[in-house]
């Protein structure tokens, strides 16, 4: 089993950076457009940018709050699909990682 209070401080630290981004995106996408007609189109393109980027900091926030959860009911560090082990190195790299290598490379192909 992994040293947990490590790795939940971890996660901890990158989820409310991650939310912290989050809030600015928000912030950013709330402005109103320039009264200039080719400003907005600018803008409109950053914005759609911003909505991606909101969109994948929001999918590793569920991925962290996932983590943090199996940390508090005593499954982290265990592959969600197969039982078995995450290898600390894995964890290492990838706190928030729910699956071993050999199911994550599996559910890569397809």
């Amino acid at each position: 089993m992994p040293d947990t209070a490590a790795f939940k401080a971890r996660l901890e630290a990158d989820l409310e950076e991650l939310e912290s981004r989050q809030s600015r995106i928000a912030d950013d996408l709330a402005e109103p457009l320039n009264a200039d007609s080719s400003e907005q189109a600018i803008e409109m393109e950053d914005d759609a940018a911003l909505e991606g980027q909101g969109a994948l900091i929001a999918k590793e926030i569920a991925s962290i709050k996932r983590a943090l959860a199996r940390i508090e009911d005593g499954t982290y560090g265990e592959c969600v699909r197969c039982g078995g082990e995450i290898a600390p190195a894995r964890l290492e790299a990838r706190p928030e990682a729910a699956l071993c290598i050999d199911c994550a490379r599996s559910n890569e192909r397809g």
